[in-house]
């Protein structure tokens, strides 16, 4: 149906049960409509203006002409010369978001079309996506007051999960077009430990139902006897009933997750308030829980823990302590199906290597954004946390067995890193070289033996360290870590340092040449290098192409104008390896 000056005046002039039928038809035909240039600007004012008409005076058709509204809010073009202050004001109060308590109360605790609140919120979403007026409006006119008071009432049976989750959509879309108003969100609405609590009521209620389930049965029955009261016997309840959501529950988890990243994106990790720590290490341990939590269907699982992954970007270090847990045990025996590791449960961890792993499966076109914050997670925790490290470098590089292939050449976790350290995607390279780097406790010599000085050596050169030593910024455990194979011990002498893999003696060049053709040979190696830094063609090359280049005493490459410095380089070289053991 095409709106035009006929439709307008039929719409008009009809009753109430006709200009429906009208409306009805023109949100089927539109349903997929995201343009509107069939309709020109005086015709779209008329029609809104009609609309909001019939909203305010007829409540049988207000779901319908929402409906409409909702179709022509998909469009970005004057937005603001068709929806006025007034015109979001009735939607936000067609949504049932009143900034003041006791009306919000009464709003949600008497019969109240739900319809028409979905349909209310579906409308605000479009605009403020679409809109920098209407998220200006919607700072400051109530709406994100009234979103957090109903967010208080979360565990109101009678509050539909559409509700919940819509207002948690828009509060979404607000906190990440409008950065001004995270502070306010967080602090002086109290945003963090709300939106934390409807989390932990997810992963509650779920574990609830399971344990419910599963009472009457011989496992927990023995459970039971051997539980020990107060808080410790509840941990040990969540931890053998691991949440299983459903579709619902993590569309509403995920967008709670979103919100969380938008109020801790760019928030001071260092030098922060106990208080506030504290907040951080709360909601690290019910991101562990999530972690932990199984998903239907099993689709929606990956999309729940990259959220969850997301938002561990933005923790401070100190509180990724609360993704691992005491191991628990029965009657001295082990619970089953539990990843151990130094008396910890490593479980957590398990999920974001077994996620990297999945995600290093996929096209590489899309490695920046699907690798950055599971890679940059791994790193933080790794810096964090000496168990995490262990463990992190215990599955990605264990002992050395295979020395007679590259580093990147092969299957495992390991070798798939390493060919990144050279990948021409700037950012995975970096975060995937400093990753590798921590697992070695920023050892120089330790990082070469497990990926080979070339690919090495963007990482080192950036650095400052082609001379070798270590970074000083992190202090890790002294205790050695290294034990080396036989496989390695064997080769070890036979290993090329540049490649990081065995490589057959080469016959010297030299042999069998008199002193003369040695000194001949010299003498023209010299002669090129002077070429290269002198002669009218390489001046070309200084400008970007080719340049001869040594290690300096801060590390970094800088540019040989002489062949005599090559001889000062080599002087300044270690005599030997860096030790591995420390």
């Amino acid at each position: 149906m095409k709106m035009d000056e006929s439709v307008l005046k039929k719409l008009e002039t009809s009753d109430d049960k006709e200009a429906m039928e009208i409306l009805l038809e023109f949100n089927k035909q539109n349903a997929q409509t995201f343009s509107f240039s069939d309709i020109n600007l005086s015709c779209k004012k008329r029609l809104v203006t009609m609309l909001f008409k019939q909203v305010s005076n007829y409540e049988k058709g207000r779901v319908i002409c929402l409906a409409s509204i909702r179709i022509l809010s998909r469009e970005k073009i004057h937005i603001e010369e068709l929806f006025n202050n007034q015109a979001i004001g009735i939607l936000v109060n067609l949504a049932g978001l009143i900034a003041e308590e006791e009306e919000i109360l009464n709003q949600c605790t008497r019969v109240y079309d739900v319809k028409v609140m979905i349909e209310s919120q579906k409308c605000l979403c479009n605009l403020i996506y679409n809109s920098s007026f209407v998220q200006k409006t919607c700072c400051n006119n109530g709406c994100i007051e009234g979103i957090m008071l109903r967010l208080r009432m979360y565990k109101d049976p009678d509050l539909p999960h559409d509700v919940k989750f819509f207002d948690m959509r828009m509060l979404f879309l607000l906190t990440a077009l409008c950065a001004e108003i995270r502070p306010k969100v967080r602090k002086q609405l109290h945003g963090l430990t709300y939106l934390m609590e409807v989390l932990d009521l997810i992963l509650k209620n779920n574990v609830e139902q399971i344990s419910q389930e599963t009472q009457n049965t011989e496992n927990r029955r023995k459970f039971n006897k051997s539980s020990k009261r107060g808080r410790s016997n509840q941990n040990e309840v969540e931890s053998c009933y691991a949440p299983c959501l459903s579709e619902k529950e993590i569309d509403m988890a995920c967008e709670v997750l979103k919100v969380l990243f938008n109020l801790t994106v760019n928030v001071e990790k260092y030098n922060m308030e106990e208080e506030e720590e504290a907040h951080y290490m709360r909601l690290v341990s019910i991101l562990h829980d999530i972690l932990l939590s199984d998903a239907k269907p099993a689709e929606k699982k990956e999309e729940l823990l990259s959220h969850t992954i997301d938002l561990l970007t933005n923790m401070p270090m100190s509180s990724y302590e609360e993704l691992l847990t005491p191991v628990l045990k029965i009657h001295d025996t082990k619970v089953d199906n539990v990843v151990e590791f130094d008396g910890m449960n490593m479980e957590a961890i398990c999920v974001l290597l077994n996620f990297l792993d999945k995600r290093l499966d996929k096209p590489h076109k899309t490695y920046k954004e699907i690798l950055s914050p599971v890679v940059t997670t791994l790193s933080e925790c790794a810096r964090s946390h000496s168990t995490i490290r262990k463990f992190l470098r215990k599955k990605v590089l264990p002992p050395l067995k295979d020395v007679m292939s590259r580093p990147e050449e092969g299957p495992t976790l390991r070798n798939r890193l390493v060919k990144l350290m050279t990948s021409p995607v700037f950012d995975v390279k970096e975060l995937v070289a400093d990753f590798l780097f921590v697992l070695c406790k920023e050892n120089v010599g330790r990082l070469i033996k497990y990926t080979g000085y070339g690919n090495a050596a963007g990482l080192l050169a950036n650095r400052g360290l082609m001379l070798g030593g270590k970074v000083n910024n992190t202090v890790y455990s002294s205790e050695s870590e290294d034990s080396d194979t036989e496989e390695y011990l064997r080769f070890k002498d036979k290993i090329n340092p540049v490649l990081g893999c065995y490589q057959e003696p080469q016959p010297n060049p030299m042999e069998g040449m008199t002193e003369e053709q040695k000194e001949y040979e010299a003498m023209q190696l010299v002669n090129m290098m002077d070429k290269m830094s002198s002669c009218s063609f390489v001046l070309i090359c200084r400008d970007g192409l080719i340049q001869p280049m040594r290690v300096g005493d801060d590390g970094k490459p800088h540019p040989i104008n002489h062949v005599l410095e090559l001889q000062e380089q080599d002087k300044k070289m270690p005599s030997q390896e860096e030790s591995d053991s420390d």
